[in-house]
């Protein structure tokens, strides 16, 4: 939940016009309000305010994001009170597709947290990496992170999947590291089948693509992890999939001169079910639990 209370400081500050002010609103102490800035700043990987010893103005990054900021808090706020006042009247089955990986590492634990909270919703959870369309295949709610779209179904982003190039120090010590991703055409490549053999990099000159022969490819990101963390190659997977290894320091990460496109998280819902209490109850706690950073991505 730090994220969430990050991003009601930064909107406090914003309102506020000082860190000192924000912090009366919020009821703590002003070197938190400091805190949870630097933390968010660190996590946007952008400055939101310029600092003054009595005033603070939004950056233009900051200003771009206010009002989306102050529309989530408005909206969480109103969900959660609602939530508690009709928590024991949700009830019911929700079917729900998940990818496979992803759930092992964290939806499974997110999943029985909210049966913990909405005892008497039943869950019909799959397992499946491939694109499904939930109004086709009979879900309620099908999580995906593939950027796809079907006609009849509403799209509702959960959070941003950060897309990470790595290795294992064997390899880069045996093979050297690529300066710029054309030099991946010389390397040993493990690549996610869902998303393709073309890897797409961004700098100061525009989008760079390069197009794989892989040594492996897999429909499952542990198996390109471990791969990788052998030292088999070179992996482009989402920092989900690497979060621990990367701490562990059993890969590390390969041009950070680049970044890679950003993907999302997301929720596909029919129509005819998006309106269902149970499926909003269910939508708004993966939200609340993801946005706007992800547990996996807090320490890496």
């Amino acid at each position: 939940m730090d994220g969430i209370e990050n991003l009601r400081t930064f909107v406090a500050v914003a309102d506020a016009g000082s860190l000192t002010s924000a912090a009366r609103e919020l009821g703590i102490a002003a070197s938190v309000v400091t805190k949870r800035i630097d933390q968010l700043e660190s996590r946007v990987r952008s400055r939101l305010f310029t600092r003054s010893t009595r005033r603070v103005a939004l950056t233009e990054m900051g200003l771009r994001y206010l009002s989306s900021a102050r529309r989530l808090m408005h909206d969480y706020d109103e969900v959660l009170a609602e939530m508690r006042h009709s928590r024991q009247q949700i009830e019911g089955n929700i079917r729900i597709k998940v990818p496979t990986s992803m759930t092992v590492g964290y939806l499974a634990e997110t999943l029985a947290e909210f049966q913990q909270q909405f005892p008497l919703v039943s869950l019909d959870v799959v397992l499946i990496d491939r694109a499904v369309n939930p109004s086709v295949e009979g879900f309620d709610i099908a999580v995906c992170e593939l950027p796809i779209a079907f006609p009849g179904v509403i799209d509702e982003p959960i959070c941003p999947l950060q897309q990470v190039a790595c290795a294992a120090p064997s390899y880069l010590e045996e093979r050297g590291a690529p300066r710029h991703p054309r030099e991946l055409t010389q390397h040993d490549c493990l690549v996610f089948l869902p998303t393709g053999r073309a890897w797409h990099f961004e700098n100061a000159d525009g989008i760079v693509s390069v197009d794989l022969r892989p040594r492996m490819s897999a429909n499952d990101t542990v198996v390109l992890t471990a791969a990788a963390s052998e030292g088999n190659g070179i992996a482009l997977l989402p920092s989900y999939a690497v979060a621990a290894a990367l701490r562990a320091g059993t890969l590390v990460r390969v041009l950070e001169g680049f970044t890679v496109p950003t993907v999302w998280m997301k929720a596909l819902l029919p129509e005819d079910r998006a309106g269902i209490p149970r499926v909003r109850s269910l939508l708004t706690f993966l939200k609340a639990r993801y946005s706007p950073v992800p547990p996996w991505d807090r320490d890496i």
